[in-house]
């Protein structure tokens, strides 16, 4: 379904932008809360250095945005639309989603701001196709 070489395998995955081989974080668990935020400084595969700039993840605050309100959305399109819940228990769903994914939401957001910024390089033999 989703292969190496696709940005959203990196997205969903967590794995290095440009070589899509290992982990980018030191835990693989978002709900690992005190690793939430612990990556690995480089890859170790490629070499790629993860924080480009002193407080580079700080632009992915913009991506979190966005990813909030489609879980927001989601979770208002189960509860009001299919569920048929109130709008209070529709309102309560929403804010218990945006609090139960919230480490979820944090992890996809740094992995979407970074791969804005590296593209996918595969390596044949360690040379590059």
């Amino acid at each position: 379904m989703l292969k190496k070489g696709n940005k959203l395998y990196s997205i969903l995955t967590g794995s290095c932008p440009k070589c899509h081989e290992e982990s980018m974080y030191e835990s693989s668990n978002p709900y690992a809360i005190s690793q939430l935020f612990k990556m690995h400084e480089r890859c170790s595969h490629c070499g790629t250095k993860y924080k480009i700039e002193p407080s580079f993840f700080y632009g992915s605050m913009y991506v979190s945005y966005a990813v909030g309100i489609a879980f927001g959305t989601a979770a208002f399109v189960i509860a009001f639309l299919i569920l048929g819940a109130s709008l209070v228990n529709t309102f309560i769903s929403i804010v218990l989603t945006l609090i139960v994914f919230l480490p979820v939401i944090i992890r996809l957001s740094r992995n979407i701001w970074i791969n804005f910024f590296f593209k996918y390089e595969p390596e044949v033999n360690g040379q590059l196709e």
